[in-house]
């Protein structure tokens, strides 16, 4: 085989790729190098700015097969026929730390699938929790500002995340999740996803439905103890995308099963609590899990940043079919996701390889830009309408209409029968074994006290208390007999 030749980034061969230019012998360097300062400056570029959120994360490619007929319920072309296969990348992550963070830490976990499919991506946003710790997008920057570094110390800070959450009781049930034996998975092979928000399916009749989303693991669930996490990031603090690398390499290909809860839309305005609301989860014996087909994971990127850190899902890009709830955190992330992406990659970023569709072509206006590389020939305008045979919309809507009705304005959530904050997660507490109990408290505990204000304790555990009497009386004793040593 022929030995390839290095050159510049303008194809002009290299001569010397071991050596600065200078002047003389021991000289110092010349800015009439072009080689080098091509090297440096594109060094100094190739990092672009991290995600604020889910910065650390792993993806892989794979398919998605349609087990069972859901046609009734959504016109999806890609959920058409059992036995349709479409092409699929995901996204795992975590949520609070940096890029440089560990894997196995006690934190949510992005599941973001994009499903290149014939009608255009179909973006699903999620995480490994079927609930969030809040409920309108108005307070997710200051959420995430909590969990964050802390701007003087440059770490996480207790006071932060529990003085956050003292005044969002709405918190409370993702907090028993987060502490509870499913806070830190084994892998993100052993973990399910979920949808999380609540989302709409349309039919070939116009019928509306709402839909949850769970993908259960095929791989069944595993986590790891506080104490196994902690030797975990000992050893390996990219535990997870070792694992999920490696598993696909040796063709051990992970899978999950996806179900969905469907609530006729007629329904939602009359259910005993807000079926839009992020922090609760639909009861299976309302809305059982219904089949739709299986997801598998075949194929690693062959590069990370250009793969996985560019990668860009927003829960925006809907095929027809699928289409919004009025939840209103995920209408906060139908603008919110797009604009994080359009400021980290460019507006450009749809035309990358991994975001760009496969199974269809996208053909639109939009022109110019940064890093622009679909702009049209002569032929081609640039507005609509036109003479010239132009792309023209199809006056067919992607999902049904919502009514509206009311004054603008600021309101809180609709108020439903049931509506309340700590319910569902008494209930959550009360399906635990004992030991499942103990090993949550001890988690809540071991943050808590170490909260330097006492207000802020109390505040977070008259929470507890409300959600449930032992489960409120557990964590109080062992704040305080911690607080006490």
């Amino acid at each position: 085989m022929a030995q390839r030749v290095l050159t510049t980034e303008s194809g002009a061969p290299v001569a010397d790729n071991q050596n600065s230019a200078t002047a003389g012998v021991g000289g110092p360097l010349l800015i009439q190098d072009q080689h080098l300062i091509e090297k440096l400056a594109r060094f100094n570029r190739e990092r672009i700015p991290e995600r604020v959120v889910h910065a650390r994360g792993s993806g892989a490619y794979g398919y998605f097969e349609v087990t069972d007929d859901v046609t009734a319920y959504t016109k999806a072309d890609f959920l058409a026929e059992v036995g349709k296969r479409t092409e699929l990348f995901i996204r795992f992550s975590t949520v609070a730390d940096s890029l440089g963070g560990a894997d196995a830490v006690r934190d949510p976990r992005g599941f973001a699938v994009k499903f290149y499919t014939e009608e255009g991506n179909y973006d699903l946003v999620g995480n490994n929790t079927p609930v969030f710790f809040i409920k309108d997008p108005i307070k997710f920057p200051d959420f995430i500002h909590s969990q964050k570094r802390d701007p003087f110390t440059g770490k996480q800070e207790p006071d932060n995340v529990w003085d956050f959450w003292a005044h969002a009781p709405e918190a409370t049930h993702q907090i028993t999740w987060l502490f509870g034996d499913r806070g830190i998975p084994a892998s993100y092979r052993h973990m399910n996803g979920y949808g999380s928000h609540t989302y709409q399916w349309t039919n070939a009749k116009g019928e509306a439905f709402f839909v949850k989303y769970h993908f259960k693991t095929n791989q069944g669930i595993r986590c790891l103890s506080s104490e196994q996490a902690a030797e975990v990031v000992g050893s390996d603090a990219t535990s997870h995308q070792t694992d999920l690398l490696q598993a696909i390499e040796r063709g051990v290909n992970p899978s999950w099963t996806l179900y969905v809860q469907i609530m006729p839309a007629a329904e939602a305005a009359d259910y005993r609590f807000n079926p839009f609301d992020l922090t609760k989860v639909w009861p299976h014996a309302d809305y059982p899990l219904q089949r739709v087909g299986r997801m598998v994971l075949d194929r690693n990127p062959d590069n990370v940043f250009a793969e996985v850190e560019q990668a860009a899902f927003s829960p925006n890009n809907f095929v027809p079919g699928i289409g919004p709830s009025p939840d209103k955190m995920l209408q906060g992330r139908l603008f919110a996701y797009a604009d994080a992406h359009r400021y980290r990659l460019g507006v450009n970023h749809t035309q990358l390889p991994v975001n760009a569709p496969k199974a269809t072509v996208a053909d639109n206006y939009g022109r110019d830009g940064f890093m622009a590389t679909r702009n049209g020939s002569r032929h081609d305008k640039n507005y609509e309408p036109n003479s010239y045979a132009g792309p023209s919309q199809t006056d067919q809507a992607l999902s049904a209409a919502l009514a509206v009705s009311g004054w603008t304005g600021t309101h809180a959530a609709p108020t439903h029968v049931k509506d309340d904050d700590f319910f569902q997660a008494g209930e959550l507490y009360r399906l635990m074994s004992e030991e499942e109990k103990g090993r949550l408290v001890a988690n809540i505990a071991g943050s808590l006290s170490q909260v330097s204000r006492e207000d802020v304790i109390e505040k977070n555990l008259a929470h507890f208390h409300a959600a449930d009497a032992d489960y409120g009386k557990r964590v109080e004793e062992a704040v305080r007999a911690l607080r006490e040593d």
